[in-house]
C-alpha cells in the first residue's frame, strides 16, 4: 500500500516544479498540452496491463449516476464560486445548495435500488468508513499544501515560479524517505495510534508553514518540508491500508470506487478550502488581492485547526483496528 500511495503523494508535490519550469520557459498552455502525451501513455498501458475479463453483468443505474454525477460537480463548482472575489454570493449559493440536495438524492437512490450505481455497504464496515469520513478531512487538510505553499513562496515570500515549485520537492523526499518506516510504525503503535499521533504531527506540521518567514533559511525551510512531506506519506498509508482490512470480497468492487471517489473529491475540496480560507483571510486583513505573510499564515492556521477535527473520527477506532493486517504482514515477513 505505501508503494501504491507514492503517485497520489507525488504527482501534487512534483507538478509545481514542472509546471513552474513550463510556464516560465513556454506558456502556460503546455501545462495542458502536456496531459495528451500523459493520457496517451497511461491509455496503452492500460489496454495492455488491466484484465479485460468482463464482469457479472448488471443493469446501469441511470437514475444514482446521473444524481451523483450532477451532485458533485454542481457541489464542486460552488466551491469554487465561494473561492473568488468577490464572490456571486446568490450563485455560489444555488449551486452548492442544489449540489448537496442532489447528492442527497443520489444517497437516498443508492440505499433503495435493486442495482444501485455504487454497492454502500462497506460504510457498515467502521475501519472503511472512518477512513473514509475522518479520514477525508485529513486529505482536504494534506490538499492544501500543494496549493498554498507554492503561493505564499511566490507571492508572500516573492521567489520566482521555479525556485517555489522546487521547494515542494522536499514534500516528495519526506514521502520517500517515510515508506521503509511506515510498516514499523504500525506494527509499534497500531493504526489508531499512528493515525491519532501522526494527526497530531500533521496539525504541527501546517503549524510550522505558517511560521515560516521571508528570512527563513532555506535549509531550515527544507527541513519543514521533508517533516510535512514524512507526515503526510504516514497518514496517506495507515488510512488506505486500513480502509480495507475488514470489508468483505464482495464488498470490494463498491468499497474501492466510494475509497476512489472519495479520494479524488477530498482533493478537490482541499484546493477550494485553501483558496477559501485565503481569500477570507485576505477580507478581515485588507489585503484583497494581494496576499502576504500574515494571510498564508492564518490560512495555513485554518487547515491545522481542519486536520486536528479529523481526530475526532480516528479516536472513535477500537484499539485493535487494523491488527489483522499487521499481523499478516508480520507473519510474511517471518
Amino acid at each position: 500500500i505505501a508503494t501504491l500511495t507514492w503517485p497520489g503523494l507525488a504527482a501534487p508535490v512534483l507538478g509545481p516544479p514542472l509546471g513552474g519550469w513550463i510556464a516560465s520557459t513556454w506558456s502556460w498552455h503546455w501545462i495542458f498540452f502536456l496531459n495528451v502525451p500523459l493520457g496517451a501513455v497511461a491509455l496503452v498501458l492500460a489496454l495492455r496491463w488491466i484484465d479485460d475479463t468482463p464482469g457479472a453483468r448488471r443493469p446501469f443505474d441511470v437514475l444514482g449516476f446521473a444524481a451523483s454525477g450532477i451532485g458533485l460537480a454542481a457541489l464542486m463548482y460552488g466551491l469554487d464560486l465561494w473561492s473568488h472575489a468577490p464572490v456571486d454570493r446568490p450563485r455560489a449559493l444555488a449551486f452548492t445548495a442544489g449540489g448537496l440536495v442532489a447528492l442527497a438524492f443520489a444517497l437516498w437512490h443508492l440505499r433503495r435500488a435493486a442495482h444501485p450505481l455504487v454497492d454502500l455497504s462497506a460504510f457498515g464496515v467502521r475501519t472503511f468508513r472512518v477512513s473514509v469520513i475522518g479520514g477525508s478531512l485529513f486529505r482536504i487538510a494534506i490538499s492544501t499544501a500543494p496549493f498554498l505553499l507554492p503561493l505564499m513562496f511566490q507571492l508572500a515570500f516573492g521567489l520566482g515560479m521555479v525556485t517555489s515549485g522546487f521547494l515542494m520537492l522536499a514534500l516528495f523526499a519526506g514521502n520517500l524517505g517515510m515508506k521503509p518506516a511506515t510498516g514499523f510504525v504500525l506494527r509499534r503503535l497500531g493504526f489508531r495510534g499512528a493515525l491519532l499521533v501522526n494527526g497530531v504531527l500533521v496539525a504541527l506540521g501546517f503549524v510550522a508553514c505558517a511560521l515560516l518567514s521571508p528570512t527563513t533559511p532555506l535549509p531550515a525551510m527544507v527541513a519543514v518540508l521533508v517533516f510535512c512531506g514524512m507526515c503526510r506519506s504516514m497518514q496517506f498509508t495507515a488510512l488506505n491500508t486500513l480502509a480495507f482490512s475488514d470489508t468483505s470480497p464482495a464488498q470490494t468492487g463498491g468499497a474501492t470506487t466510494l475509497y476512489s471517489m472519495f479520494q479524488q473529491l477530498g482533493a478537490g475540496i482541499g484546493v477550494a478550502f485553501g483558496a477559501i480560507a485565503l481569500n477570507v483571510t485576505e477580507r478581515f486583513t485588507g489585503h484583497a488581492g494581494h496576499p502576504g505573510v500574515l494571510d498564508f499564515r492564518i490560512a495555513l492556521g485554518a487547515v491545522a485547526v481542519l486536520a486536528l477535527l479529523a481526530l475526532i473520527d480516528m479516536a472513535r477506532l477500537p484499539p485493535d483496528a487494523g491488527d489483522e493486517v499487521v499481523r499478516r504482514r508480520a507473519a510474511a515477513a517471518g
